[in-house]
Parts: C-alpha cells; sequence; structure tokens
C-alpha cells in the first residue's frame, strides 16, 4: 500500500499548468514539522513537493496561497530523471488524492471568494424565527 498523510504550509504559490491534453495540473511545495526537536532544541522541518490534477488541481490554484495550511492525502511517486550536466537524479514527489484547506478564510486574506464585510453584516444581523402553522390536533393518536 503506498498511502501518505501530511499536514503542513505551503511554501510558494501554487503554480497551475496544464498538459499537452489539456488536463489541468498545480504543484506546490509544503513544510511540514517533524513531532521531535534536534538537540540544540531546533525544531526539524521537512519539504514536500506536492502535484494536484484535474479539479483538485483547480480549487488548489483557486483557493491557496503560500503560507496556507493543507492536509494533503496522496501516494509516493518516485522519478528518475537527467540534470542539466547529465547526472541521474531522483525526485520524489507526493500525487494528492484528497486535499482539505485548514486555513480559515478570515485568516487568508484578499481571497476572491471572501468577502470580510458581508461576512460581518451577516453575523451582526438579527435573526428571525421561522414562523408557526397552527395545528388542529383532535386528540387521536396518528398511528
Amino acid at each position: 500500500m503506498n498511502k501518505v498523510f501530511l499536514i503542513g504550509n505551503l511554501t510558494r504559490d501554487p503554480e497551475m499548468s496544464e498538459t499537452n491534453s489539456g488536463v489541468p495540473m498545480c504543484r506546490f511545495a509544503i513544510a511540514v514539522n517533524r513531532s521531535y526537536s534536534s538537540n540544540d532544541g531546533e525544531r526539524q522541518t521537512d519539504f514536500f513537493n506536492v502535484t494536484a490534477w484535474r479539479g483538485l488541481a483547480e480549487n488548489v490554484g483557486k483557493y491557496c496561497k503560500k503560507g496556507n495550511k493543507v492536509a494533503v492525502s496522496g501516494s509516493i511517486q518516485i522519478r528518475n530523471y537527467e540534470d542539466n550536466q547529465g547526472n541521474r537524479r531522483t525526485a520524489v514527489d507526493v500525487v494528492a488524492q484528497d486535499i482539505e484547506f485548514l486555513t480559515s478564510r478570515s485568516q487568508s486574506s484578499g481571497d476572491d471568494f471572501y468577502d470580510a464585510s458581508a461576512s460581518r453584516a451577516a453575523q451582526s444581523a438579527p435573526k428571525k424565527k421561522p414562523a408557526l402553522e397552527s395545528f388542529d390536533d383532535d386528540g387521536d393518536i396518528p398511528f
């Protein structure tokens, strides 16, 4: 079984692109803190490259930005490539199957889909109770 779960913060804004056949793709990296500190008391961090596809990619590209916290579940993919000097390299990527946005809209300023003034107005407006209709009860049990 190849399954990974990560929670971390985006280290840069997501990069949207498409394949030659028009399939949306989004690449980004997340920083994940380790659960322990080193001998000098410094907390270690791991960095993971993540790739999302299709609708998931479009949502990440639209709603996420550098610094946002996300939970990613997916699989690990290892690929080999040749660098500019002709050396063989290995890259480890996470292919996302599900991404949950953990940064609240109010913490993420400047988002297109969030209007703070509209939200404050909705919270401060008095809420009306629904009107109840009269009910003719003849005293019989309905069952």
